[in-house]
């Protein structure tokens, strides 16, 4: 970096009411803000100007660099995507950083420490940086369905989609879900789970039950926050029989 920078990383959940007052502090003591629009419609971004504007933190922005998401990529292939997805983000923010200095502002959906790769982007920056915590989907998950993540003194696995099946194969029964493109839970027509999409955000909807009997009610309701929002993020919580059964 030529220029002195400082950035501060903070998690806001999924938009300005979820920011706690220790974020809301870091954002006051912030230049600006960066994020990255991911096409030219991106109706995400419109939140994170939300969040800004509330602070009175000027928001810049840079398009987000393409990555191959093809149908049917496997592993290597994935990982190969993804690397070289992460190299060229990492030089659109290093960019700005450089050219504007500052105090600058990350802002991360729900919290920074699940399933995000912002704080590892930074890191590679070499740049002076802090983490504020934020409001996790995990947490709202629970919360929107008023339960605990895991039974008394046993375990969650939060996984994703994407390793579900080698998840369950493995010996897993209790899970929360996330990175989801949909719900595909055929053969587990006999699990619980606890479903939302757009938690604390628009086109909010949650579904609970037997999996058999709900599979087409979540369907539906994903469409609906779509339709509602314009875009869908979803998640939920999966929990075996009590005996063990598959």
């Amino acid at each position: 970096m030529t220029a002195p920078v400082e950035v501060r990383i903070v998690g806001v959940g999924m938009g300005p009411q979820h920011v706690t007052p220790e974020a809301a502090a870091a954002l006051a003591g912030c230049d600006y803000a960066l994020a990255v629009a991911k096409g030219e419609h991106d109706p995400l971004l419109a939140v994170r100007q939300a969040v800004c504007a509330a602070h009175g933190v000027e928001l810049v922005v840079v398009p987000d660099p393409e990555r191959d998401r093809s149908p049917g990529l496997d592993r290597p292939a994935y990982e190969a995507a993804v690397a070289a997805w992460y190299a060229a983000r990492l030089a659109a923010y290093r960019s700005v950083l450089e050219e504007r200095g500052g105090t600058c502002a990350f802002l991360v959906w729900g919290d920074p420490s699940l399933y995000d790769g912002t704080v590892r982007i930074v890191r590679e920056l070499g740049v002076a940086f802090d983490v504020l915590p934020g409001i996790s989907a995990p947490q709202l998950l629970a919360a929107r369905h008023r339960v605990v993540l895991h039974e008394v003194g046993q375990p969650v696995h939060v996984t994703t989609a994407r390793r579900l099946r080698t998840d369950v194969a493995s010996g897993q029964r209790n899970l929360v879900v996330m990175l989801t493109s949909g719900v595909d839970l055929d053969g587990l027509e006999d699990w619980s789970i606890w479903w939302g999409a757009n938690l604390g955000g628009a086109g909010e909807r949650v579904v609970a039950g037997r999996v058999g009997d709900v599979a087409g009610e979540i369907a539906a309701a994903r469409e609906d926050a779509r339709a509602e929002a314009g875009w869908v993020m979803d998640l939920f919580l999966l929990r075996g029989p009590a005996d063990g059964a598959a």
